[in-house]
This record gives structure tokens, C-alpha cells and sequence, in this order.
């Protein structure tokens, strides 16, 4: 017992076994009285240890800190899947890694799904969102889970984690990989407009089977990232890992017009790489330029063989691609920006999918030996040149930033940055307030919770109504 204890004060990964109600919060500091609406930040917490379970795999628990003209409360709940009213029901774990079901569990049982790793607002709707399955709805203010969205049936199968938003039209775009079934090289892609209409839906073959986490949107071009993090049903039926590192296969990268069809996609080629999680993407003339968070070797997946890739090699760096569109290569560009292990980047989403001067990430503290625990935040502009640096007292680790304009007219880059923050010492969380522009002044405000928020992925805000 003593040494999980010390365990989970190192890393803060393990889940917390409850759901709560805060509603009135200590607040540190003043709290911006523009800042009204809620925050809302998803994440892994598995609600039954299960063998061979991946961190990735846990289920879905929701944190809303809502703010309110310089007040703050919060409420936490499991987003309440199939997979996890089965298992609540059984008392025990019936699920293992990536939706496998255990030897044990019921014959009529199929779905595994978490909505573990976003949670958007669109067309009038929050949505729970993990890349295996549809996307899950919830009541804003209850946090109930009110079951899966299929857009009046007009969308099947995964939905990914990572949809865009076109801040000019309201055009939610997204897509699935293992489309074909799990583990198949085939994915889709969709649109859905503004008021919640569902305008395109379509299935097409990609070079290999990848985990394709994120992708890439511009005002007039979607790009889709095969990377070799590769699936395989021979492995995962002969007990070894279903998804693995390969870098022999490649990166490709298909560009695909917005207004064309999957059979006008032009697959680019680079050295091998895997990326998570993309910046900001723009047209440059003939170019797109595509910001990215760039591994070398992928981290958390092994070797077909289940050897480890390099730990040296599997940090994400701000990596910039360039594509050229007139026909001269096929080959893509790729250039870091910065040799700071950083993750989780963010941008003021009024630009997304257009040329952006301002961009932040979660960064680790190159002076502490814990390789992968992110204890900081980067400022960058439009070229990647760092115009902040912050980094938190030794051993506390902080989760993905997320911008909130100041007001809808406010310039660019005009508003803070909020984030959690797991405070080691106290194994606790508070919500950190930043003004987004001045990152080095610390935290203009803090949110303190009793308990801590486990090590999450994504968040969104949405401002009150």
C-alpha cells in the first residue's frame, strides 16, 4: 500500500475511485470576470484494473471547472459507455487493451468503448470522443451520459478524436481509421455543417493499417497521416502487440482538396515518424504548412518483437512540415523548430486552419530527470520562435493548455490559458489561470481542488450561453 502511494505522488497516472461535487472552490488570486462558461477536460480512469490494460484504454471521466464572474466549482463524473455499465454491473473489469474482451467475460458482450480523449461542443451538442467509436453525447450541466450520436444515422463506425472545426463556416470535419473493422487499413472521412447536418460521409484505402491519431485541416485542403505506428490482426491473434512500431513502412501523408473526393488524394512520402497531436496547418501559395509535434520513434507502443523503441529517440519535438502542391516531389519537408520535449499543442482556434501567430504546448523541464513528465508551457509564434517560457516547482506536471479569447473581437492571442496542474507535494490539482500573452508572470489565478485530476488528454471551453 505504502509503495503505491509512493507510486502514484511520482506520476499522478493512477485513477481517482470517485465522483464529486465542488461547488464552491478556493481561489488563489482573482479570477478574470470575463471568464464565464466551463472547462472541460476528459481523460483515462479506469473503474476496474484489467490485465494487459493500456493507460490509453482507461474509461472516460469527465472534469467540468466551471467559472462564474470570479467564482469557480467542480464536478467530475464517469462517462457512463456500454462497456462501463457492464462492467459496473458485474463488479469487475470485462474489458482488457483496445477493447479486447477477457476470456471470462459474457459471450453477447461487444463494446468496448471509453470516450476517454476529448470532449468538444458543436451544433448545440458536447461530445465525449475516443477514436474507436461514435461520438458519445453528455448534458453540459449534469455531465449524464445520454448515449451515442450517429447524426441521424448517417455516420458509422470510428469517429476520431481530433475533428476540426472551420472557424469561418461552423463545418465540423473528422475522420475514422480501422473503418473496414479493427485493425484494417481503410478510413473515413466526413463532414458535418454547422447546425448538426451530416453533408459527406465516405470510406477509402490507405497504404497500411496505422494508428491515425490526428489530422490535418486547412481552408482548402484535409491531409491524413499514415505513420507506422501500424495495426495488425496476425499479431494481435497470435498474442503479440496488435499495434506496433515499424518504421520500415514509412510516413506518408495523403492531401486531399476539400471540395474533391478521397480518389484525387496524392500521397507524399518522408522518413519514418510518428506525430499525435497537430498545431495549426495553413496554404502558403503553393504549399501547406503543417505544424506538428514530431517523435522520431514512437513512445508507448513497442517493436512487433515487444522490444522498446528508443527513449532518447521517442520525445515529441515542434516539427514543421511543408508539402508542395505543384507537382515538383513527393516528398515532404520536415524541419524542427525547437529541441524541447513538448506535447499537447494548442492555438486560438479563430485560426484554425489559417496562417496563426500564436501557439503553446505543454513542454518538459530538460533539468529534471523524469523524462516525459510535462511540468511547463511554450509560447511560440507563427515561426515556432519562443516568446514564453514557464516551468512549474520541481516534480508537479501540468496538462494540456487551452486559450480562451478575451471576447469573440479580441485580436489574436488576446486571452488567457488554462490548465491543470497536479501539485506532487500535496497530491492534489488546481486549475491554473494564465494571461495567455505574459505565460512567464505564473499563473494570474488558481483554482484549488481538495483532491487531484489524474494525468487527462483533452479539453475544451465553452463559454456561458
Amino acid at each position: 500500500m505504502q509503495q503505491n502511494a509512493i507510486t502514484e505522488r511520482r506520476n499522478n497516472i493512477a485513477p481517482i475511485p470517485f465522483e464529486a461535487d465542488a461547488p464552491f472552490l478556493k481561489i488563489v488570486g482573482e479570477l478574470p470576470r470575463e471568464l464565464n462558461g466551463t472547462l472541460y477536460r476528459n481523460g483515462p480512469n479506469p473503474q476496474f484494473d484489467s490485465p494487459g490494460s493500456h493507460w490509453f484504454v482507461g474509461d472516460g471521466m469527465l472534469h467540468a471547472f466551471h467559472l462564474d464572474n470570479g467564482r469557480a466549482s467542480y464536478r467530475n463524473r464517469w462517462i457512463r459507455t456500454p462497456k462501463w455499465l457492464a462492467e459496473h454491473d458485474a463488479g469487475r473489469a470485462l474489458f482488457g487493451g483496445f477493447g479486447r474482451k477477457l476470456a471470462d467475460a459474457p459471450a453477447n458482450l461487444t463494446d468496448g468503448g471509453v470516450a476517454n480523449t476529448n470532449i468538444i461542443f458543436h451544433a448545440g451538442k458536447l461530445l465525449a470522443l475516443e477514436e474507436a467509436h461514435l461520438p458519445t453525447e453528455i448534458e453540459p450541466g449534469s455531465l449524464a451520459t445520454l448515449g451515442y450520436h450517429n447524426y441521424q444515422g448517417r455516420v458509422a463506425g470510428s469517429f476520431t478524436a481530433h475533428p476540426k472545426i472551420d472557424p469561418l463556416t461552423g463545418e465540423l470535419v473528422f475522420f475514422g481509421y480501422n473503418a473496414a473493422g479493427p485493425l484494417t487499413p481503410a478510413l473515413s472521412y466526413g463532414s458535418i455543417d454547422a447546425s448538426g447536418r451530416t453533408t459527406r460521409f465516405e470510406r477509402f484505402e490507405a497504404p497500411y493499417a496505422s494508428m491515425v491519431h490526428d489530422f490535418i485541416v486547412t481552408a482548402n485542403h484535409v491531409l491524413f497521416p499514415i505513420l507506422p505506428i501500424t495495426g495488425s490482426m496476425e499479431r494481435a491473434m497470435s498474442g503479440r502487440p496488435p499495434y506496433a512500431w515499424e518504421p520500415d513502412k514509412g510516413a506518408y501523408v495523403g492531401v486531399m482538396k476539400r471540395s474533391g473526393t478521397a480518389k484525387d488524394i496524392v500521397w507524399f512520402r518522408a522518413e519514418a515518424c510518428y506525430v499525435f497531436h497537430v498545431m495549426n496547418a495553413w496554404e502558403d501559395g503553393d504549399s501547406i504548412v503543417a505544424d506538428v509535434m514530431q517523435f522520431e520513434e514512437a513512445p508507448l507502443f513497442p517493436h512487433p518483437d515487444g522490444r522498446p523503441t528508443d527513449p532518447e529517440k521517442s520525445r515529441a519535438r515542434h516539427c514543421r512540415w511543408t508539402f508542395d502542391l505543384s507537382g515538383n516531389t513527393d516528398r515532404f519537408q520536415q524541419t524542427y523548430l525547437d529541441d524541447l520535449t513538448g506535447e499537447f499543442p494548442r492555438i486560438d482556434d479563430r485560426r484554425a486552419g489559417l496562417k496563426s501567430r500564436h501557439g503553446w504546448y505543454a513542454c518538459a523541464n530538460p533539468k529534471l530527470p523524469m523524462f516525459g513528465a510535462l511540468s511547463g508551457i511554450v509560447h511560440v509564434d507563427g515561426n515556432g520562435r519562443r516568446l514564453g517560457h514557464y516551468l512549474l516547482p520541481a516534480g508537479d506536471t501540468i496538462s494540456e493548455p487551452v486559450f480562451v479569447e478575451r471576447s469573440k473581437d479580441a485580436v489574436e492571442g488576446d486571452g488567457w490559458l488554462l490548465a491543470v496542474v497536479w501539485r506532487a507535494r500535496e497530491n492534489r490539482s488546481d486549475l491554473a489561470v494564465f494571461n495567455a500573452t505574459d505565460i512567464e508572470a505564473g499563473p494570474a489565478a488558481l483554482v484549488q481542488l481538495g483532491h487531484r485530476v489524474p494525468d487527462g488528454f483533452h479539453g475544451n471551453w465553452v463559454g456561458a450561453a
